[in-house]
């Protein structure tokens, strides 16, 4: 997370690579310019969440050609000063890196960029990150960093409440929510369609239609992508074994788990564990 003091003419390339960042003027305004979208006005007050992990531009003019300067969020704060009728454009920016499976399936729901204005729900949030800003209360990164998270998760939740995805309403559908939460909660567990219609309280042809309506995947299709994204996740982690994870996802064997990893991801688990710890 930083804070950075800007003047016409700037461009600011991030560079990162996060699967998120987030970016907030807390005074003047700028474009944001991103591949696969127009480019979008940020003013005063507004919260911008970019998704990653391609490099994107914030600029004061997006037509400019000159060569912009890259940057990172790497922690650097240049606190504003007490003249805020200069000009310059203080931008609040913090990256988030997701190496996990199981949050990306969140990710790709997200446009390239997304602004929620000034007067949405978590304002108040933004507007006391910048006192505390203001306030030089510098020393405490810590702190800081964990008020920019929380300004992150409120804008996405506001953004998935404005503009839900299937999944997300079907969250709270009454045959189908308590269905993706048992199978979200506990995706190593013998489940059939029988048994998850029980967890619904209707038939297994009623379950199957209306989930399938909801989320566009039937039941048990959407069980085994869970599992298998679980399952990457599993897989990822130091000293993980084949059998072990076959387990822990529901699998009474590592070779019935491993037929299943390779149809669902293309590659067997050995070589995707080998993958992943060269990453």
């Amino acid at each position: 997370m930083g804070t950075r003091v800007l003047r016409p003419p700037y461009g600011l390339r991030f560079v990162d690579g996060a699967a998120l960042t987030l970016c907030s003027p807390l005074h003047g305004d700028g474009w944001l310019v991103v591949s696969g979208a127009p480019a979008q006005f940020v003013r005063t007050g507004d919260t911008a969440i970019v998704r990653g992990p391609g490099p994107f531009l914030f600029t004061d003019d997006p037509e400019r050609s000159t060569q912009p300067v890259a940057v990172l969020c790497n922690g650097e704060i240049e606190p504003p000063g007490p003249d805020r009728g200069d000009g310059g454009t203080v931008l609040l920016a913090g990256a988030y890196h997701v190496r996990q499976e199981m949050p990306r399936r969140l990710l790709s729901e997200l446009p390239p960029v997304l602004v929620l204005p000034e007067d949405h729900d978590c304002g108040p949030l933004r507007a006391y990150l910048e006192e505390r800003i203001a306030a030089g209360s510098l020393g405490r990164q810590l702190a800081l960093d964990r008020l920019v998270d929380w300004l992150m998760i409120c804008t996405l939740g506001a953004w998935f409440e404005q503009t839900p995805p299937p999944w997300y309403q079907a969250l709270a559908d009454d045959v189908v929510g308590p269905v993706l939460r048992a199978m979200h909660q506990s995706p190593e567990a013998g489940w059939s369609l029988a048994t998850l219609a029980d967890v619904a309280q209707v038939s297994r042809t009623t379950l199957a239609r209306r989930f399938t309506e909801l989320t566009g995947e039937s039941p048990l299709a959407y069980l085994t992508d869970v599992r298998m994204t679980v399952a990457a996740d599993l897989l990822a982690e130091p000293g993980a074994t084949v059998a072990a994870v076959a387990r822990r996802v529901g699998y009474a064997d590592a070779f019935s788990f491993s037929a299943a990893f390779k149809r669902e991801r293309g590659t067997s688990p050995s070589t995707f564990t080998s993958l992943a710890a060269q990453a």
